[in-house]
């Protein structure tokens, strides 16, 4: 009877561990914007500057313009042992006048992203394909030469 509530206790302390292993775990990745900061930035007053100091820099600018910023970020879930599941994705482009460096327009990307397909293909190379018991034997025989003198391998001392 003595026995009965370490044991019950234990039990019960393993129980709360087991479970809280199953909490999600919630990261937040790139830059994540909200709707207030969003609100923030106003179309042909704010510059570059303004745009850093109001919504942060950008996740990435536009690799053939420079006046087009990109804002990207999103959250994930994981549970345990499985894949992190995407709970809320958003990407927000910032686009800059040409003449005057001012905001032209700030708009929400809403028809997220493709998924591109894993190609199984392999590339063929050239040589011999080897298998681990013919690379382990191949070289017996090479490295076990006769013995010789430095002079007879330097081509002198006939």
């Amino acid at each position: 009877m003595t026995y009965r509530i370490p044991i019950l206790g234990l039990f019960l302390s393993l129980g709360l561990i087991l479970a809280s292993g199953c909490t999600p775990q919630v990261a937040t990745r790139g830059n994540l914007l909200e709707d207030y900061q969003m609100k923030e930035v106003l179309p042909g007053l704010d510059a570059k500057e303004d745009v850093i100091r109001k919504i942060g820099s950008p996740t990435s600018i536009a690799p053939f313009d420079e006046n087009t910023w990109y804002y990207m970020g999103q959250r994930t879930s994981k549970k345990g042992i499985m894949d992190p599941e995407v709970t809320q994705e958003r990407i927000v482009v910032v686009t800059f006048n040409t003449e005057d460096g001012r905001v032209d327009k700030i708009v929400e990307r809403r028809d997220g992203r493709d998924d591109i397909p894993i190609v199984q293909r392999h590339t063929p190379t050239s040589g011999n394909e080897y298998t681990f018991i013919q690379q382990l034997l191949g070289n017996l025989g090479k490295f076990n030469a006769p013995e010789q003198s430095a002079a007879r391998t330097a081509g002198g001392d006939n």
